[in-house]
């Protein structure tokens, strides 16, 4: 129920809405009235904010073939349907299997115990003391002499104290290694990380909380009946692109995107909710707004007589984990990619600000032909903030790395985004026809202009990590399943390029720091400050390289 104090804002708002739709043209209501549909469909509590892989993903994509058909577009996706599949890689989860126990009693998975990441796989038993390292059991170590050995040092990595701990005690006939902290005051951070995929020691590593040392393991001098298991499992989970043609019999392709997955109930951490309720994401903005541009379109252009090129339609999926839809869709597209005109992306077009209406062009220095068809509306509706580069945090970026022209479209960021409160009530439908309708005419004047020229841009890649003072100047590429992070891109001029670096290069060591995800990555940013001269370690293909660098 709405609250009084609300209601009579939005029944202005309404009542202004309903006026301006009044003057508009007979087939600006029917674009108005189905963009407002395709929102409220898709932005819906019933598909469960969208994340890819969920249900909530089937009933959109189910919802936008559906459309996609009425429009009379064919299928282009896997063997000729709507869908086009891929795989998220979510890292590895501790196996039902795994176990420890002490004395026959069995401890409980992350409340009482975790193996680490750099463990080892196997079985161990044994009848070990806490205060007896002998050879053939299982060995426990106290992580705060680690801790003390490293304090003052600004350098100090604990995990790389254990791995060179864990082989020494491996070379002196440790079976696994138990580790525990006996500090209340000094905090090790010790979790067990599903995205690290580090080279394994050659034994187990198991860390158990201080309760249940205290629990089960009080005694230092006794012997313990100790048995564990250690093994892990791949998680994954499918998405799926759809995609829908318009065969034209033409030399080249148009293609136009928008990413159609969005955040779930919050599940992977990608959101900026700080209460404690389990909420949805709906997403109204992010992107159902772009997804209700990219069925319009396809209908304006079913219906049109823009014949000079093919037009392929993508709804992607995985963009919020990391383009990863788009990422696919270039690697193993569904039409001959060499015939790709340009790309027209569309990612937060529901927001334009009715005062300032400003919108965001990305992508403007991908091709020289941009210049003559991106203002011609500039005096008479939007104000243009044009951006040259190629890359942006949208699927976009996927395509210009194969040397395809882009645009992006984006009214700009809000209050609700990544929150519960993007929902469709927010959403400036007025201002979203304005947006199509643009992007429309920007198509019709391309269709006799023929092959578009490509331009690569000097881009700004988003930064590392923007709360670190330094960084290397790469972009990661977020759907990489190895150990290490590979570069998706490298900025010129700054240090990972100056170093030699170059896009495809995976990082495996930044100083002493070894990275073995992005989180660790992102640990070994931080050990460090601008001026600071280091070494940076990588695998190009299947060699091993090492280069200095200065940030």
């Amino acid at each position: 129920m709405i609250s009084r104090i609300y209601l009579l804002p939005l029944i202005l708002s309404l009542s202004f809405l309903t006026s301006s739709a009044q003057k508009l043209k007979k087939t600006d209501k029917l674009l108005l009235a189905n963009l407002e549909t395709h929102v409220h469909y898709l932005a819906d509590d019933r598909l469960e904010g969208r994340r890819t892989g969920t249900p909530g993903e089937k009933a959109a994509s189910d919802y936008i073939s559906a459309e996609f058909s009425r429009t009379g577009l064919q299928p282009r996706g896997d063997n000729n349907g709507w869908l086009q599949a891929f795989t998220i890689d979510q890292g590895r989860a501790v196996g039902d299997d795994a176990f420890i126990s002490v004395n026959d009693k069995p401890l409980v998975l992350f409340k009482e115990y975790f193996p680490l990441s750099l463990s080892a796989i196997a079985s161990v038993s044994g009848s070990p003391a806490i205060a007896i390292q002998e050879s053939g059991v299982p060995w426990f170590v106290d992580v705060k002499e680690l801790m003390d050995a490293g304090a003052g040092n600004p350098h100090f990595d604990l995990t790389a104290a254990i791995r060179v701990k864990a082989a020494s005690c491996a070379k002196r006939g440790a079976t696994a290694l138990i580790l525990y902290n006996s500090s209340a005051k000094q905090a090790d951070n010790l979790s067990f990380d599903a995205h690290d995929r580090p080279e394994p020691v050659s034994i187990p590593v198991i860390y158990i909380t201080r309760e249940a040392k205290r629990k089960y393991l009080k005694d230092d001098a006794a012997s313990f009946d100790l048995k564990l298991k250690v093994s892990f499992t791949e998680r994954k989970r499918t998405g799926h692109n759809v995609v829908g043609y318009l065969n034209n019999n033409a030399a080249n392709t148009v293609i136009i995107g928008a990413h159609y997955d969005h955040l779930g109930y919050g599940e992977d951490s990608n959101t900026l909710y700080t209460g404690k309720d389990r909420v949805i994401f709906n997403g109204a903005d992010d992107n159902a707004s772009g997804v209700a541009g990219l069925i319009e379109l396809a209908r304006l252009l079913s219906g049109s007589k823009l014949r000079n090129n093919n037009y392929l339609f993508i709804a992607f999926s995985g963009e919020e984990q990391g383009l990863y839809g788009s990422k696919y869709f270039v690697e193993h597209p569904t039409i001959d990619l060499k015939s790709a005109n340009y790309m027209i992306n569309m990612d937060m077009i529901g927001r334009l600000n009715d005062s300032t209406h400003l919108l965001t062009i990305g992508g403007f220095g991908t091709s020289p032909t941009w210049a003559s068809v991106c203002s011609d509306r500039d005096k008479k509706f939007f104000n243009l903030r044009l951006d040259s580069s190629g890359v942006g945090p949208s699927d976009h970026t996927s395509f210009y790395q194969k040397d395809v022209p882009v645009l992006f479209f984006f009214t700009g960021a809000h209050a609700d985004y990544h929150r519960p409160g993007d929902d469709y009530d927010k959403i400036n439908y007025m201002g979203e026809l304005e947006v199509v309708k643009y992007i429309y005419s920007i198509v019709e004047n391309l269709n006799t202009k023929g092959r578009l020229g490509f331009t690569r841009t000097r881009d700004q890649l988003p930064q590392d990590m923007p709360r670190f003072s330094v960084t290397l100047g790469i972009m990661p590429d977020y759907t990489f399943s190895g150990s290490g992070v590979r570069a998706d891109a490298v900025s010129d001029g700054r240090p990972a390029s100056i170093a030699g670096l170059t896009a495809g290069d995976v990082i495996i060591q930044l100083g002493t720091y070894p990275v073995t995800s992005l989180e660790s990555y992102m640990t070994a940013l931080g050990k460090f400050k601008k001026g600071d001269k280091t070494t940076v370690k990588y695998r190009r293909g299947t060699a091993i390289r090492e280069s200095p660098v200065q940030f």
